[in-house]
C-alpha cells in the first residue's frame, strides 16, 4: 500500500516537474498553495498525521536542492531532527506551553519535527535570511498547523523576539563576514573574523529564558578549533553546559562533516550547584536495541535534573 508520505511526494512532484516555467522549489510552493486551498490536493489514505505532510514535503523539497545545486541550501537529517524532538519533549515534559526559536531555521525541517514530536504545546519563532526558504517554510507550517512566527533577516542582527524556553538550531558553520556587527558579541575575536556558529549560540543564548535549554547542531571540532578560547570564555561565564552527545560517523560524508549536539542551559539566580554532564555516544541508529537503551539513558538522565 502507498503511503501518505508517497502519496504527497508524488503529488509535489508532479505538479513541480510539469510547471517548467518555474524553478521547482517554486512550483512545490505553488502547490501547497493549491493544496491549502482545496483546489488540488494529493490522493491520501484515510487520517494523514503532521509527520507524514512534513516527510512528504521534505522529500520533494530536497530533491529540488539536489537540482539547484545551492549548497548553504542543506537539511537537517531526519535521523538526527527526530532525536533532538525527543531530547527537547523530554526537557520540556513538565511545561503545559512552551516557546521555541530556530534561529537559522532553513526549510523549517528542524523546527517542524521537534514540534511535531512535543504536540500541541508548542509556539515558535523562525529566523531564516533567505526568503525561498522562509516561504517553503511558511507554507509548510499552514499545511502543518504549526503556530509559527517568520522573520526575514540576518538572525545576528537584533531579533524582536522574546525570549524563549528552548532554542533549537542547526547551526551555521563557518566565518561571519559582517565585522561591525560581530563587535556587538563577546566571541568576536581581536583579529580577523568571528565564526558564524559561535556567534549563533550566543545570539541564542540572550534570547532564552533563565532556565531555558539550547540544544544545537555543532560541528565535532567546535571546542578544538583555533578560536575555541573564545568560547570556553563565554559559556564559562554565560551557560551551563548539560550535555555533549558524539553522532556517529556513519552519518557523515566526511570526517570533516561530523557534528555534535550540544545541550546548554541558561542559569537563574535560584539554581543549586552545578548540574552533571551528560556525555554519551549515539549507537548505529539501525540498531533498535542499543538505540532504545540509550534512549532510555536520555530519559533517566532527564528525571534526575
Amino acid at each position: 500500500m502507498v503511503t501518505n508520505t508517497e502519496h504527497i511526494f508524488k503529488f509535489l512532484d508532479e505538479f513541480a516537474t510539469s510547471n517548467e516555467e518555474s524553478l521547482y522549489l517554486e512550483s512545490i510552493i505553488e502547490a501547497c498553495n493549491q493544496w491549502l486551498s482545496g483546489d488540488v490536493m494529493p490522493r491520501l489514505n484515510a487520517t494523514v498525521t503532521k509527520e507524514e505532510i512534513r516527510r512528504g514535503i521534505q522529500l520533494a523539497v530536497l530533491k529540488g536542492m539536489k537540482e539547484n545545486a545551492q549548497p548553504h541550501h542543506q537539511m537537517t537529517p531526519d535521523a538526527l531532527g527526530m532525536l533532538i524532538g525527543h531530547f527537547a519533549s523530554r526537557l520540556m515534559d513538565k511545561k503545559e506551553q512552551v516557546t521555541l526559536l530556530d534561529p537559522a531555521a532553513g526549510t523549517g525541517n528542524l523546527l517542524f519535527t521537534v514540534m511535531n514530536a512535543m504536540g500541541e504545546k508548542t509556539v515558535a519563532t523562525s529566523v531564516e535570511i533567505d526568503e525561498l526558504l522562509v516561504r517553503l517554510s511558511a507554507v509548510s507550517a499552514n499545511l502543518l498547523e504549526q503556530p509559527v512566527q517568520f522573520f526575514v533577516q540576518d538572525a545576528l542582527r537584533p531579533l524582536m523576539v522574546d525570549p524563549v524556553d528552548l532554542v533549537v538550531c542547526d547551526l551555521p558553520v563557518g566565518f561571519y563576514p559582517d565585522d561591525d556587527n560581530a563587535l556587538n558579541f563577546e566571541m568576536m575575536p581581536a583579529e580577523g573574523h568571528a565564526y558564524s556558529h559561535h556567534l549563533f549560540i550566543e545570539q541564542s543564548m540572550n534570547h532564552l529564558k533563565g532556565g531555558g535549554y539550547g540544544l544545537f547542531l555543532v560541528p565535532a571540532s567546535l571546542f578544538e578549533s583555533d578560536q575555541s578560547s573564545l568560547l570556553h570564555r563565554y559559556v564559562k561565564k554565560n551557560a551551563l553546559v548539560r550535555a555533549v552527545i558524539q553522532l556517529p560517523e556513519s552519518l557523515f560524508r566526511s570526517s570533516v562533516h561530523e557534528k555534535s549536539i550540544l545541550v546548554l542551559q541558561k542559569p537563574e539566580p535560584n539554581m543549586k550547584g552545578i548540574p552533571d554532564v551528560l556525555l554519551t555516544k549515539v549507537p548505529t541508529m539501525s540498531d533498535k536495541h542499543a538505540m532504545a537503551s540509550f534512549l532510555r539513558k536520555i530519559d533517566e538522565w532527564v528525571e534526575e535534573q
